[in-house]
């Protein structure tokens, strides 16, 4: 196999065979001429079902994630929804994360629990507890996040994979903390890899997307049926920006993981924070299990400020080169309070998340002033 950055390049995009551009073209069109009734060129004849720059962009994350099949939405939570419609029906079960992102516990909650869905929320590290929460013949879905949004919580993927074969359960990773270049579930035994491709692989916060990836050929023809029957597909345009995005996500993964590495350390040495989560500490507890399965740490770090809610929102005021924002992956650097941003939706609930907590995405910018940013945003919530 290739490298992955090799992949990153060139999978699905060779050059245009009309013209040579070294770049896919835009093909922003919503429909293609057939020569004859269903002689459609390529398969192509409504940009709803198919597109060609999508299909572009659906070979490469395919690629990078070592799987047979990609199917791209127009965000991730369109990509989780089709996931979710193909793989339970009522009266059946899933389990989720006990921290899981805001927006799929609010799907899954707020949405499939109306249609008969049950879930049970388990620490998903917690292999006993794991075991004690499947429902034998209804338990449908192992839904996990390594790391977990937003208290980097490290599951082993390979372990969760044979729990899933045991119970007759799917097992899917949200990949979208990690990118396909840090971490490769399919190959760790993971039935569906779902990103939220705004995120990391998109990288530059100025897209919204997601994907798909599974070498299950009947599950892939079921995704890519619900695709074009719910129609949740990314614009031309949009899939564009997501590959070009991904031509440098190696690049981008190396230097996100640098500049957390260094942030979590100065933080966890700062009298004014009470706790760091980063899996890339030695005293997390994920540690030995995110260093077997990835390749470095990640850009995601979150941390519990003393002095708590209050404090915490003093910090998220203060930064200056961090920007007060929801979402995270871009080349910037983002600071949010989750508990009243993006996961406000878990309030009241067993998944909601503390106060004093701080979320970072770590950007690529010259770490001595993002260092420097947070302590003196400390400081300055301190007083």
């Amino acid at each position: 196999m290739r490298g992955f950055s090799t992949r990153a390049i060139h999978a699905g995009q060779e050059p245009d065979p009309t013209t040579g551009s070294v770049i896919v073209p835009i093909h922003a069109t919503s429909t293609y001429a057939q020569d004859g009734v269903g002689g459609t060129r390529g398969g192509y004849e409504y940009s709803r079902t198919g597109n060609p720059t999508r299909t572009a962009l659906q070979e490469c994350l395919a690629a990078l994630e070592g799987g047979r099949h990609a199917v791209a939405f127009a965000s991730g939570m369109a990509a989780s929804d089709t996931l979710l419609r193909a793989t339970v029906r009522p009266g059946d079960h899933l389990v989720i994360p006990h921290d899981a992102y805001g927006g799929t516990f609010r799907l899954v909650d707020k949405v499939l629990a109306g249609w008969g869905v049950e879930y049970t929320p388990v620490d998903l590290a917690d292999l006993d507890a794991l075991r004690a929460a499947i429902r034998p013949g209804r338990t449908k879905l192992i839904w996990c996040e390594t790391p977990t949004n937003p208290l980097l919580g490290i599951a082993d993927i390979a372990a969760l994979a044979e729990v899933a074969r045991t119970a007759g359960a799917r097992l899917v990773v949200d990949n979208t903390f990690a990118s396909p270049y840090l971490q490769t579930p399919l190959t760790l035994g993971a039935d569906v890899v779902l990103h939220s491709t705004t995120k990391y692989i998109g990288g530059h916060s100025d897209v919204v997307g997601g994907a798909l990836v599974t070498s299950d050929d009947a599950l892939a023809e079921q995704l890519r049926f619900l695709q074009n029957a719910v129609g949740a597909v990314p614009g031309p345009f949009d899939a564009w920006l997501t590959l070009r995005g991904a031509k440098t996500l190696a690049v981008r993964m190396e230097r996100h993981s640098d500049n957390a590495e260094l942030v979590a350390q100065m933080l966890a040495a700062h009298p004014r924070v009470e706790k760091v989560l980063y899996p890339g500490l030695a005293e997390h507890p994920g540690h030995e299990i995110a260093a077997k399965q990835m390749r470095r740490f990640g850009g995601m770090v979150s941390f519990l400020v003393a002095g708590g809610r209050e404090a915490a929102l003093r910090v998220c005021a203060a930064t200056e080169i961090f920007t007060l924002a929801e979402s995270l992956g871009g080349v910037e650097s983002l600071i949010e309070h989750p508990g009243q941003m993006t996961h406000a939706s878990v309030a009241g609930s067993a998944l909601e998340v503390p106060d004093s907590l701080v979320r970072l995405s770590v950007g690529i910018e010259d770490v001595d002033d993002l260092v420097e940013d947070l302590r003196q945003a400390l400081a300055a919530a301190a007083t």
